[in-house]
């Protein structure tokens, strides 16, 4: 495992301003077009979720669980921020809402959950084999898994420093980017069928080619995965890393 601590890949927040307030982080424009493009790619694989039981892990303010309300869906919100929390239930009230560090997850009522989506939160964690174990316990069918990840062929974590301050990073200070292999394995141990999307949603943090990436600090590097407890059948998945993937419609 690579020892040395990556600077985050994120822009600094300017000396003397004031964190934002966790409605203006995940409403700003750059994050509602990523929150559009990530769900609308989720949407073009056509995998059933109506009426289903799911789990939101790092639910943020819940704009992800939309996309299982809307479809009657039986969902539980979660993060690991009570600001986020306190938004969560004025903006589903009825819906069952808790406190849930994924550093040490703690098992919660309804669990397992048929559908378990992740997006965007392995990368905030310092320790990404415990929220691995942890979502696959609560997982009966389908884990939904989006992540920053690095470029390359090796199986690494690459640990980073992030700023706790921040709604949308890192509640511990730690993160890290592991590679699509090392993700890839791990959810192996869990699930019978792991897959990758043959697809990339339309945003430049996901790219299409992989052979000869370069690791970039700079530049989120994103990928889709989705572990199942039996085999799926959709066109859109593989049962290998590609090298090469597409835009979706």
């Amino acid at each position: 495992m690579l020892t040395k601590i990556i600077k985050r890949a994120f822009p600094q927040t300017p000396k003397g301003n004031l964190h934002p307030s966790p409605v203006e982080a995940f409403h700003s424009d750059n994050y509602l077009r990523h929150t559009a493009r990530r769900l609308e790619h989720l949407a073009s694989l056509h995998i059933p979720v109506a009426g289903k039981s799911v789990l939101d892990v790092a639910s943020g303010i819940g704009d992800h669980a939309q996309y299982y309300f809307d479809r009657g869906c039986r969902v539980t919100l979660s993060d690991g921020r009570p600001e986020n929390l306190e938004v969560l239930r004025r903006r589903f009230p009825g819906a069952p809402v808790y406190l849930l560090d994924m550093e040490k997850p703690e098992e919660l009522p309804g669990s397992p959950f048929e559908i378990v989506h992740c997006y965007g939160l392995l990368y905030h964690l310092g320790n990404p084999d415990v929220a691995l174990d942890y979502l696959a316990k609560a997982c009966s069918e389908i884990l939904f898994l989006e992540t920053c990840v690095t470029p390359g062929d090796h199986e690494e974590i690459h640990p980073v420093e992030e700023d706790p301050g921040n709604p949308t990073w890192a509640v511990s200070g730690k993160g890290c980017r592991p590679t699509r292999p090392w993700i890839f394995k791990r959810l192996q141990k869990h699930f019978a069928h792991v897959y990758v999307t043959t697809t990339q949603p339309n945003h430049p943090h996901f790219p299409v080619e992989w052979k000869n990436l370069q690791i970039n600090d700079k530049v989120l590097t994103r990928a889709v995965f989705v572990a199942a407890h039996k085999p799926l059948e959709c066109p859109w998945l593989v049962n290998f890393i590609p090298h090469h993937q597409t835009r979706h419609p």
